[in-house]
């Protein structure tokens, strides 16, 4: 096999109409609202990959698109030199050990090239790569969080409309990111109110995203999603979604499933996490769990277990792991809200999109079957758009 010769990493940006940054002036993930006639400036960087012969995979990120991401992935690419492109077990060996001491997110996307060049020089999909055995995925809307600002997600009555809005459209299910401050009255207007708007029977689910203060702030607005019938409840607390035995004593109390693990990295720690009591549903993220290969170590775990998983966030990678996964419920479509787009970079020339319009009347979304990811990049976009470039080569 020929070896890898090249990797290029780009950061690029481009701006997006409708959102901006909240009052407080300070990005993450989810803090965002909705303002009209605004335009967002956003960054994603790319990964490509190439082999001696002329081969090329590649990947560009979504929600782990960061400038910490990118740092580390720029540590990591070296040692990919002179490998061999189909070695990627032994490869994601070695490059989960390099970077033990961080948190493993420039790892995915490396990952997730390699998969892409081995599909491309075969001429299939990631997804057959896979065994994957689906060809469309059941989509929930998982919403931006509320805020404080008119417009937008800024009340519980726009959740609700909202959340009627995306079942008429056709999503399989509704998610709630709500507030950042924390108050758990409005927390709970808001299950209800959702509930509400769509009838009993439809899937629901809420994602604090760790803010509420403290364990019984949990318990509480836990309560309401067991009287509201919701589907799961996610890493609702302060502990940042990593205290095994605080979500065992919320489970022990609480008839909604949670789902746990978004923030904790890899399979060991995740097994841990679960076989200590902390979860009834694991997350995982091939572009969070060092890439392809460990978001499926993670399903493997599961289904040994006899446990579903979820798979966090959306992109290619996301759908290919997930045609291959038995026991898994839904792809989801982060993050989307009444005239607010997804944060995805405008980087596909095939058509793919994960914009709340990609979502059939049935509530699905296809799985790219072209060679590689199933996807063709914009390279020409990302040069243009470029920030900040490394190259790591043979000399």
């Amino acid at each position: 096999m020929d070896p890898i010769v090249r990797v290029e990493l780009s950061m690029f940006r481009f701006e997006v109409k409708g959102l901006a940054l909240p009052s407080h002036g300070a990005a993450g993930v989810g803090n965002l609202a909705a303002r009209k006639d605004a335009t967002l400036p956003a960054r994603r960087w790319a990964a490509r990959i190439e082999t001696r012969d002329g081969a090329h995979g590649g990947y560009v990120t979504h929600w782990v698109g960061t400038p910490s991401s990118f740092a580390q992935a720029a540590m990591l690419a070296p040692h990919l030199l002179g490998r061999d492109p189909d070695a990627r077990e032994a490869i994601w060996q070695d490059l989960k050990r390099e970077v033990r001491a961080y948190d493993h997110m420039g790892h995915g996307p490396l990952d997730i090239a390699l998969w892409d060049l081995a599909g491309r020089r075969r001429g299939v999909s990631v997804a057959r790569l896979l065994g994957g055995f689906r060809s469309r995925l059941p989509t929930y809307a998982s919403t931006y969080h509320g805020q404080d600002e008119p417009g937008g997600l800024d009340s519980p009555a726009a959740f609700a409309d909202y959340a009627a809005s995306c079942r008429a459209q056709g999503f399989a299910g509704f998610k709630i990111h709500g507030w950042h401050d924390g108050n758990v009255a409005r927390e709970i207007a808001t299950i209800h109110a959702v509930r509400q708007a769509v009838g009993d029977g439809y899937p629901l689910m809420i994602d604090p995203a760790c803010e509420l203060r403290t364990w019984m702030d949990a318990l509480a607005v836990g309560r309401a999603c067991d009287d509201a019938g919701f589907f799961w409840y996610e890493d609702p607390y302060r502990d940042s979604g990593v205290a095994p035995e605080g979500h065992k004593r919320l489970r022990e109390r609480l008839r909604t499933p949670l789902l746990v693990c978004e923030h904790v990295r890899g399979i060991e720690s995740k097994a841990a996490f679960v076989l200590a009591g902390g979860g009834d549903l694991i997350h995982a993220d091939p572009e969070y769990d060092m890439g392809i290969t460990g978001a499926m170590k993670i399903a493997a775990f599961c289904q040994a277990l006899g446990i579903d998983l979820q798979y966090h966030a959306c992109g290619p990678a996301h759908r290919a792991v997930m045609a291959a996964t038995p026991n898994t419920h839904f792809y989801e479509l982060a993050l989307v809200g009444p005239d607010m787009p997804n944060v995805v970079p405008p980087v596909y020339a095939c058509g793919y999109s994960d914009q709340a319009s990609a979502v059939a009347a049935d509530g699905t979304v296809p799985v790219p079957d072209g060679p590689g990811l199933g996807v063709d990049y914009d390279w020409d976009f990302i040069a243009h758009n470029c920030e900040q470039h490394a190259v790591f080569a043979l000399s």
